[in-house]
């Protein structure tokens, strides 16, 4: 059954997790097996925005036209839904001025329409450019994001809270994604490319290969991408930016909490000229989330589903795919161990717990949640680390010199509060913080450290996503081990030690997918990225 020329065509590469590895994973992963279709980028997402937010624009037109009042078919029926401005006041969310903006409300039809676009639009983005074109139109995204930097890092902190600093550190860290992938479009191992071997097996009668085999890399077709609130442009553009480097054409749902950086992402992919349908948009409140999902899920045109969030979602989305058995890269859940060594560099571990467990407040999947410290150096890391925290400026991202803002609604708060009461029932000491800030608004909640915490507490085994440092002790490198590795999560851990025996010794015995060594920020365009039990695949 063998000719002379075998060719098989690559759908999907496993993880081996060494950095070499790194392209193979984020375009293979898109890679597998009509015409373009112009649709105006506005014909399905809409976005009706208030002065204030639009007074604080260079570029207002960012965020579209507005909504128009005569409308027909399936946009007329779901309507809008609010974008709140998680640091407004108590009295603004009364008065309804915490309303940043109304955005068209999409279900399972403006999905199906989206899915078909995005279908239709495929050969043409797969078969009908070459790699170097690709290339260009994810620089040419990339630099026009960059041009207008300070309107989306002003959408960003507006809709997610985080502070404006840190959304201006984000827009760089999110097109440092199309940047790494427009290079990686045009690597011979990216869509298109592949390898070439001999034949395995021999000619009748003599010892020379029987032809070739011929592997090669093919887009995987229509893309789902489910992001989530807390790094409102740099889950789409990790995501976004292989899929469309590889040949695939995507259909991206943003979190109902922060739809507006992706809208302002796509009328810059539009401006920079990524056909239609080849980035379509979804956007969805809460009630209609659901049969979004379902319809991406369910739907046999979706190839493949990207998708960053909670583990239970994760989960969810697993049994919904298995009907259309559907490719799957989850980045789910996390519970991020933070050891200190008493070896250790107290003021460089002291950094990078601040760097890991309170950028935006708390709230990404790799922060540090457990902090397991020798006991010989508790007293200097937390007085330390404690110091650090009440250094703090706490309010509005928007507002100058605010170094932390809020969570993202009013319901963290009262889990937060809960878990430090728990911790504190159980013979946890407050350092500082410990209670919500009301006088800021319901959404803020003081950076706490906690010690003496029992790792049988709930703030211990569950991901906290928010600003709490829980600390307990430990005096065996296998007790600390031990400690770090009971979770059913395995998303990122940190360390710090001066020994670089132990760094190897303890960071293969880490059962996490991202280690970081005497450092609190781990993730970047060139290193693969993902978890390891619970937290997901690929």
């Amino acid at each position: 059954m063998l000719s002379a020329l075998s060719i098989m065509r690559r759908r999907s590469t496993a993880v081996n997790g060494s950095i070499a590895a790194t392209t193979a994973l984020a375009m293979t992963c898109f890679t597998s097996s009509s015409k373009i279709a112009v649709v105006s980028a506005f014909s399905t997402i809409a976005v009706d925005t208030t002065p204030v937010l639009t007074s604080m624009l260079s570029d207002p037109s960012l965020l579209g036209n507005g909504i128009p009042i005569t409308k027909t078919g399936v946009d007329a029926d779901y309507g809008t839904f609010d974008v709140l401005d998680p640091g407004a006041s108590s009295d603004q969310l009364d008065d309804g001025s915490a309303v940043i903006a109304q955005v068209r409300r999409m279900g399972r039809d403006d999905t199906k329409q989206a899915i078909e676009r995005a279908n239709t639009a495929l050969s043409g983005w797969k078969d009908g450019t070459t790699a170097m074109h690709r290339s260009d139109i994810l620089s040419k995204w990339s630099s026009l994001i960059k041009e207008n930097s300070e309107d989306i890092a002003t959408i960003m902190t507006m809709e997610s809270g985080k502070p404006l600093h840190e959304s201006r550190g984000e827009v760089v860290y999110g097109t440092s994604f199309l940047d790494y992938f427009a290079g990686e479009a045009i690597r011979p191992n990216g869509a298109g490319g592949g390898y070439m071997s001999p034949s395995p097996f021999t000619t009748p009668g003599g010892g020379a290969p029987r032809g070739k085999v011929m592997a090669i890399q093919e887009a995987v077709g229509v893309c789902a991408l489910i992001t989530p609130w807390n790094f409102p442009i740099a889950m789409i553009t990790r995501k976004a930016g292989p899929a469309l480097a590889a040949g695939c054409t995507t259909v991206l749902k943003p979190s109902e909490l922060t739809p507006l950086t992706a809208v302002a992402l796509s009328v810059l992919a539009e401006r920079a000229g990524v056909p239609d349908g080849v980035f379509e948009v979804i956007t969805a409140d809460r009630e209609l989330t659901k049969e979004v999902g379902d319809e991406l899920c369910s739907n046999p045109v979706v190839k493949k589903i990207s998708f960053t969030g909670s583990t239970a979602v994760g989960k969810g989305l697993m049994k919904s795919c298995s009907g259309t058995v559907k490719r799957l890269s989850l980045e789910l859940g996390g519970n991020a161990a933070f050891v200190v060594f008493e070896d250790a560099d107290i003021d460089g571990a002291a950094n990078a717990a601040i760097a890991s467990k309170f950028r935006n407040a708390g709230q990404t999947c790799v922060c540090a949640d457990r902090f397991i410290i020798h006991k010989s150096v508790e007293e200097e890391f937390v007085a330390k680390l404690a110091e650090k925290v009440n250094q703090f400026t706490l309010g509005h991202g928007a507002k100058d010199g605010v170094t932390m803002g809020p969570v993202i609604s009013a319901l963290p708060v009262q889990n937060l509060k809960q878990k430090v009461d728990d911790a504190m029932a159980a013979g946890a000491t407050c350092v500082t913080g410990g209670t919500p800030l009301p006088l800021h608004g319901p959404n803020y909640f003081a950076p706490t450290v906690l010690t003496n915490v029992d790792p049988s507490s709930s703030i211990w085994r569950t991901e906290t996503f928010g600003p709490i440092a829980a600390i307990t002790t430990f005096e065996s490198e296998e007790e600390a081990l031990f400690l770090a590795n009971d979770t059913t999560t395995g998303l990122a851990s940190y360390f710090c030690t001066r020994d670089l025996s132990r760094i190897f010794r303890f960071s293969a015995a880490l059962e996490n997918g991202i280690v970081g060594v005497n450092e609190g920020i781990v993730s970047h365009a060139v290193a693969p990225f993902g978890g390891v039990k619970e937290s997901g695949l690929g």
